[in-house]
């Protein structure tokens, strides 16, 4: 049996959201008084279970962040999938769940592929706040890193970077195609030689490519997110993995904070969101480049390639390499 655990904060309108900010926060996000808990004014949470092919697992992930569900589980057993996700019960009643029933019949009739299941039930916060915990387990990734949940007792022994998280229901656990093919592409370029950079790390979620960053060797990381609840997960991941405060600054906001942050253009960019964010964000780069800054671009999926590429050429950038993974792909790019 394999397993993946990924946890997005995400939205149900993200055409409506993108024309107003530019990055992963949510039209369901609400005050958070713990980061490692669910959110205190959603007292009860819809539980939906799909039970699908495996080749039908991306499509319902991607159709599930865009109705705005808040964590996802996903467990491969034999022939079939099953995914879990879950959803303020208060944002959603049973018509729309139904709703989203359809969509997911209508997306496998698209793609040629048998119709999901889907049924659903409410569970307590407490209950969802940890159920997913018990699914989600160390994992190595790349050539260096060891993605190690933070209640664990560390390893006895190991030769790779232990990168400890405690997500709460920030983005990045590791688990998903588009971090992994983030952490490599750092890996890639900061994990083969001493390196002094300055990174920017846009839409931070969990904190994880920041985390990353430093344990190759960055000099000093600027994380940013419009979310409030995964600005206060990436400040607790930096605790939890001891990095200071001045080593790795957390803040709220997007690139125009950027901007206020940083005492000159940074060596590197990280941005793994959403393609159409990405698209908003690209013109903006450059305010915060210089001539030698590259970039790491992720959570678009192959189908938006080109136009995330388009945008990318009209302001300046050379995709150096594109890297594939599933359904998503990531781009190091640089300045032309």
């Amino acid at each position: 049996m394999s397993e993946r655990v990924s946890l997005f904060y995400l939205f149900p309108s993200a055409l409506t959201l993108h024309k107003t900010q530019h990055s992963r926060a949510s039209a369901l996000s609400r005050p958070y008084d713990n980061v490692r808990g669910a959110a205190k004014l959603a007292n009860s949470w819809w539980e939906i279970q799909i039970l699908c092919e495996p080749a039908n697992e991306e499509l319902i992930f991607w159709r599930l962040e865009s109705f705005g569900c808040r964590g996802m589980a996903s467990e491969i057993k034999g022939n079939s999938c099953l995914i879990r996700t879950y959803l303020p019960q208060e944002q959603a009643q049973l018509l729309d769940l139904a709703a989203l029933s359809l969509w997911l019949r209508q997306d496998a009739l698209s793609a040629g592929l048998p119709i999901p299941a889907m049924q659903w039930h409410i569970i307590d916060e407490e209950d969802w706040s940890s159920s997913w915990k018990k699914n989600w387990h160390p994992q190595e990734i790349g050539e260096r890193f060891l993605i190690y949940p933070a209640w664990l007792p560390l390893p006895e022994k190991t030769d790779r970077l232990i990168l400890r998280l405690d997500p709460g229901v920030a983005f990045g656990t590791g688990s998903h195609a588009t971090t992994q093919l983030c952490l490599e592409a750092l890996e890639m370029r900061l994990g083969y030689e001493k390196t002094d950079a300055v990174i920017a790390d846009i839409g931070c979620g969990s904190g994880i490519l920041s985390i990353g960053a430093i344990l190759l060797g960055a000099r000093k990381v600027y994380a940013v997110d419009t979310d409030p609840l995964a600005v206060r997960s990436a400040k607790q991941n930096r605790n939890i993995n001891k990095i200071s405060e001045k080593r790795m600054i957390v803040e709220l906001g997007s690139v125009e904070r950027l901007k206020e942050l940083i005492e000159e253009p940074v060596d590197g960019i990280t941005c793994n969101i959403l393609a159409e964010v990405i698209i908003d964000l690209i013109p903006h780069f450059q305010a915060i480049s210089k001539p030698t800054t590259w970039g790491i671009i992720s959570g678009v999926l192959l189908e938006q390639a080109k136009p995330v590429a388009d945008t990318l050429e009209q302001h300046g950038w050379i995709v150096a390499t594109l890297w594939r993974r599933q359904d998503w792909c990531c781009f190091n790019i640089r300045r032309s």
